[in-house]
């Protein structure tokens, strides 16, 4: 059991050559050979995204007979990484070109800055949600991360593991969450449309908070560990999420509404200043008069 002593902090998501958009809670998993995209008007979510979100199944039991292999080969069940202390839970794929590699930088990030140590207070559990890949892959993701958290001693606290199907669905659907696969740069389904987020899992394998996006706050992660330590079940976080999407090089369309996103938001950004600014010059002006005038009625 962990002790209580830090209080929750705020967290943000982050636009990271992907797109950020609110959304409804919803979540599928649609067929690896869904090609039915659609074309995006203006602002809108392209359709092919419409198919991607995370729904919160707070309180929802992880599937703990889903069978899976580690980084070095073995064979393992999902259940074998719970019964004696809470989870951090993240579902990415070791080849995402964009997201999850930001995903497991901002992860990394805030760990380093949670005194608590993988192995002993909690697990690290990372599953790719692509069957192609590979033990050896997953243990180059784990070296790679592991050197960055700089505690090489805490090796027995990371799992990536790998999987087929069957297993991987049955994780995504407890979770909720949804992914399509779509074509790469070269018209292959190689990727993976989806959305950021980790999980914290209680010591019994249910699903106990969860935080969207690719940046991740370390009083958030300690507070939600300590509290999946004690078994209890956190509350839902507002939907803001970051999707990870190929985008056509060629038509550019994807990256356009990625483009205005953030325009947008820099014109709300530069309009807010620009009128506290004037509201505060205006303020100054007349206080300067008021003395100005105060001065020759007393002169």
């Amino acid at each position: 059991m962990l002790n209580l002593g830090t209080i929750r902090g705020g967290w943000k998501a982050a636009v990271l050559g992907c797109a950020l958009f609110c959304t409804p809670l919803y979540a599928q998993v649609s067929g690896y050979g869904d090609k039915q995209f659609g074309e995006n008007t203006g602002d809108q979510l392209p359709q092919v995204l419409q198919k991607v979100a995370v729904e919160q199944h707070l309180n929802q039991q992880l599937p703990f007979d889903a069978a899976f292999v580690d980084e070095t080969g073995k064979p393992v069940k999902l259940g074998d990484y719970f019964g004696k202390r809470p989870a951090i839970l993240s579902l990415v794929y070791y080849n995402c070109p964009m997201l999850c590699s930001e995903e497991m930088d901002g992860l990394t990030s805030s760990l380093e800055m949670v005194k608590l140590t993988p192995g002993k207070d909690f697990d690290v559990v990372i599953i790719s949600i692509d069957p192609s890949e590979t033990p050896d892959l997953a243990a180059k993701r784990k070296a790679f991360y592991l050197k960055r958290y700089g505690r090489p001693d805490t090796a027995a606290g990371w799992h990536y593991l790998t999987g087929q199907r069957p297993a991987i669905d049955a994780v995504t659907n407890a979770v909720g969450f949804g992914y399509v696969r779509v074509p790469g740069p070269d018209g292959r389904l190689t990727q993976f449309a989806h959305a950021s987020s980790i999980e914290i899992v209680t010591t019994e394998g249910r699903l106990a908070q969860y935080y969207l996006g690719v940046e991740y706050s370390p009083k958030d992660m300690l507070l939600g560990l300590i509290e999946a330590s004690g078994n209890k079940i956190g509350s839902p976080v507002a939907n803001i999420l970051t999707y990870c999407y190929h985008y056509d090089p060629q038509t550019n369309k994807h990256s356009l509404i990625v483009v205005r996103v953030v325009q947008l938001g820099g014109m709300v950004t530069v309009a807010g200043l620009g009128g506290f600014m004037f509201l505060m010059f205006r303020r100054d002006l007349k206080l300067g008069r008021d003395h100005d005038l105060t001065k020759k009625e007393n002169g």
